[in-house]
């Protein structure tokens, strides 16, 4: 996310933690997924270019594989210690997984639209959000969408973005399906909490001929890509400099990459200045090294040595949950309550 306007948000503790369970079924990151037929070899690896995020190797090692034909578990998500609104992450992660996750025989509109209103939203708006989810209810018998992370698009004191990056498996008969979509979900505080008012789902491009650098990006395990994020990459529409500087910054940290184009607000959120996000020139780290930006127990030391490789490996605006002084350029560095939870790593036209 790019900067925004400094919020005027009290940070209150966030209870829980963050679940970084998502089953064992793969990864695709081509708009279209990537199919496995039931079978003894139903469970298959990662597509390459598709990193699972930190921890989650370790959280699913242990966990015993689906029988062939059937899905993972949904885990709900929640939010870990230092979330500045962990309600409103809730509300947001909520309805991707209501909307996103149904048995067998329960998909459709119709039944979307239901899955909305169980959560207390009024019939009407459950109706619209469920029209407006897309991607994220794709036509099939049965889903599960587990939610990778939470992370804000722009955090003001009566409305928010959430950006929820997601991995979904699908099944249709005998095969399952693996994909996934980020979403940028709209809220607005009302008297009840936050509320859901537009969900606006990524719809990366179609896969393209690549060159060296996103080829070598989607091959490097210590670069970790949400599903939407590498399909970004496969499309061909992400700028050079963001390629070279993952490609840096993976010589020395592993990378939990949250957003990189699609499912990012257009403008900075709050304003009407165009984000280098939409054009391929930014992306967004929520964990360095499998520790999550927000979490107080993650050491700062990390972080700010994280920030400043980004700068030096080009990137003019540098955001993250520290304030940092110097830099080669004129305010470098920033911070503000939209990045507490993310490093933004953006890169000039």
């Amino acid at each position: 996310m790019d900067p925004s306007p400094p919020p005027h948000v009290a940070p209150p503790a966030g209870p829980g933690r963050r679940s970084l369970l998502l089953g064992t079924a793969a990864w695709c990151a081509a708009a279209a997924g990537c199919v496995r037929e039931a079978g003894p070899s139903a469970a298959s690896p990662p597509a390459a270019g598709v990193r699972t995020p930190a921890g989650a190797a370790r959280a699913t090692a242990s966990a015993p594989a689906p029988p062939p034909g059937t899905l993972p578990a949904a885990v709900p998500w929640r939010p870990g210690p230092g979330e500045i609104e962990p309600a409103a992450k809730l509300a947001a992660v909520r309805l991707v997984e209501a909307l996103g996750t149904w048995p067998a025989g329960r998909g459709g509109p119709r039944n979307a639209a239901a899955r909305a209103a169980a959560l207390g939203i009024s019939a009407p708006r459950a109706a619209e959000l469920a029209a407006e989810a897309g991607p994220l209810t794709p036509a099939a018998d049965q889903a599960v969408v587990r939610v990778i992370d939470a992370q804000y698009g722009g955090l003001l004191p009566e409305t928010a973005s959430v950006l929820v990056p997601s991995a979904q498996s699908t099944r249709t008969g005998s095969a399952v399906r693996e994909g996934g979509t980020t979403i940028d979900v709209r809220l607005a505080r009302t008297s009840a909490g936050w509320a859901v008012t537009a969900l606006h789902p990524g719809r990366p491009g179609p896969a393209a001929a690549l060159g060296a650098s996103a080829r070598a990006v989607l091959a490097r395990p210590r670069i970790e890509l949400p599903p939407a994020a590498a399909a970004d990459v496969r499309s061909g529409a992400v700028h050079e400099s963001v390629l070279r500087a993952m490609l840096l910054l993976a010589g020395t940290y592993r990378m939990s990459v949250s957003v990189v184009r699609s499912g990012h607000p257009v403008n900075v959120f709050g304003t009407g200045r165009p984000s280098d996000h939409p054009v391929g020139r930014a992306f967004d780290v929520w964990a360095v090294d499998g520790r999550p930006v927000v979490d107080p127990a993650t050491p700062r030391s990390l972080i700010t040595a994280f920030m400043r490789a980004a700068a030096a490996a080009g990137s003019y605006n540098v955001g993250g949950p520290v304030r940092l002084s110097g830099g080669t350029r004129p305010n470098q560095f920033f911070s503000d309550a939209t990045h507490h939870d993310h490093v933004h790593i953006g890169f000039a036209t």
